[in-house]
Order: C-alpha cells, then structure tokens, then sequence
C-alpha cells in the first residue's frame, strides 16, 4: 500500500452519504413502453452509504451513518429500521426542505436493470458546516465512507477532515452521473470501487466488462493516481482490481439474479470489514465478491443474516 494507516477494528467506521427508500420493480414478462407493466414489486431501505453501513453492522462492526433524511414518515421508518439493524443513527439529519431520498427501478425478468431514478435532494442539508460541527467523529473513527451523492463542497469538507483525523478516505462513485466530482480526488482515496462505467469516467477511457484486461489497466490506473486499493468490479463478469503490491481478476461467483440492488455496496462493505481486520487485499476481494453474490440472491438492498462466516461458507461452496 501507498500510505500507511494504524487501522483499529473497534473503532467504528464513519459512513456519510444517501438513505433513500427503493422501490423496484421486477417485471414479469418483456417490457411495453406507455401501458402499464404486470410486475413483483418491492419497497425496502437503500441509499448507497445506508447499504454500506447497515452491512456492515451486520458483520459486527460499530458505525455511525451520517446522513439527511426528510422529517417525514418514511424518514421514521428508514431510521427504525436502520437502527434496529444495529447501526448509530445519533448523527442523523432529519429536513423539512426535502422529503426523504428515493430510488425507483426496473429491472427484467432475468434481474438485469432497466432503469432507474433517483431523488436524493435530502443529502444537500449536509454541509460543510454540518460535517465541521461532527468533527469528533472523525477524530473517533478507524476510518471514513463516502459517497458521490454529497455536495462538491461536502465531498471536498469531508477528505479534509478525514486527512487531518488521519483516517484512511474509501469511496464509491454511486453512478455514472456523479462519479466525476471524486475524480480531483483520486490520490486522497485509500478504497475506491467504481463499477466498469464509473472507472471509465475517472480514467477517461472507455472500459469494457467484457475485457478483464482493460478493467485491469483501469484499476491500476487509479492506483498510479494514488488510490491505495482500486476495484472496478464488472458485474457478472466479477472484478478487477489493484494495489501497489498485488492485482488480479477475480470472476463471479455464478447466481440466479433475483435484484440487483445493493450488490456492489455489499461488496464494498465486505472489503472495507475485510481490510480493517488486516485480512490481504487478494483474500478481501473474493470475500467482497462472495457478498454480492449473496446479495443478489435476495430481494432487497441488504442480506439481513450477512455474516463473516457465511461469507467463507459461500466461498467454499
């Protein structure tokens, strides 16, 4: 690794980004544009830092989520929730500019999505101001989440406060749309895990998911622009990734894709939970694909039984 950090596994881990509700539809039969479409849908509690900490907490580690949500009735319910899975919510914002964040998908018959939309206005009620005013946090944390959906201002507050706490900066670009504000960024990052879209847009070049080697060239691009550990993970194709010591292909683990929702925030969590207990870098990826995997078995954004040791479990399977 580049940079050196003293990561301590009972510290908690700060996360900071987007709570939404998600609504995904799984349509039963081919698409028709301008009617209405026979489909299973679900509702549950997402947002790419809320995944990212609920999975976390239930592989045992203590986080704090930091985020704005609408004072609204599904606000309530997404911080119920979220608590009971065992993550702080103490920090939380609650607005009453902005409802609370929402994703609303389709995905096909084969769990392929379609497309989706989003609101997450909520997340603007986090400023650098506010971000400031919880600086303890950091000072107390082994180590700080980000997502793209913050502010270019929060973003920017967010990795100054985090360098001057000393903790180690891992971040996900979240989408397309947004993953260029990370990219002034890139040698402040300990962790990145941009999907084949994502990475192409940080490493200005096209890469396909169906190249292993472009998406590996990719990953140690970020590496040379100074993030210590660079997945770009290329859906059912697996990962790619890179440090400065290691890299590697690692393929998917091959599942029946009932949702794709929150797969990659699973695996995200699952590296982070990994390399803060000084599990290698080539051991972390696989247990960060073995997450996903369990991911998109289940309807929903999160495994609620997720675990470490089912993690190895679906590993040696």
């Amino acid at each position: 690794m580049q940079n050196e950090f003293e990561l301590n596994p009972e510290a908690p881990i700060l996360v900071i980004g987007a709570a939404s509700i998600d609504i995904v539809g799984r349509l039963q039969r081919i698409l028709h544009i301008g009617t209405s479409n026979p489909a299973h849908i679900l509702t549950s509690f997402g947002g790419t830092a809320r995944n990212v900490a609920e999975n976390l907490a239930r592989l045992g580690q203590p986080v704090w989520l930091l985020t704005a949500i609408g004072k609204d009735q599904v606000g309530d319910q997404l911080l119920n929730y979220t608590t009971k899975a065992g993550v702080n919510t103490d920090f939380v914002i609650r607005t009453t500019k902005r409802p609370t964040g929402s994703y609303l998908a389709t995905i096909d018959e084969f769990g392929e999505l379609q497309f989706a939309l989003d609101d997450m206005r909520a997340i603007n009620a986090l400023t650098p101001d506010i971000l400031k005013q919880n600086i303890e946090l950091f000072e107390q944390a082994a180590l700080l989440f980000l997502d793209a959906n913050l502010q270019d201002e929060s973003i920017e507050a967010a990795i100054k406060l985090a360098k001057h706490a000393n903790i180690p900066v891992c971040a996900d670009p979240t989408s397309t749309s947004l993953a260029a504000k990370l990219q002034p960024y890139l040698s402040d990052f300990y962790l990145m895990t941009p999907n084949i879209h994502e990475a192409g847009i940080l490493c200005e070049r096209p890469v396909s998911k169906t190249d292993g080697e472009l998406a590996l060239e990719a990953a140690k691009y970020l590496v040379s622009q100074g993030v210590d550990f660079a997945i770009v993970t290329l859906a059912e194709f697996g990962l790619s990734y890179a440090t400065s010591e290691t890299n590697g292909h690692i393929p998917a683990i091959r599942t029946k894709i009932v949702d794709p929702t929150g797969g990659g925030d699973a695996l995200t969590a699952a590296v982070i939970f990994a390399t803060l207990n000084n599990i290698p870098p080539d051991e972390a990826v696989r247990l960060g694909v073995s997450s996903a995997a369990l991911t998109l078995m289940h309807r929903g954004a999160v495994l609620q039984d997720l675990s470490l040791e089912k993690l190895y479990d679906h590993l040696a399977n």
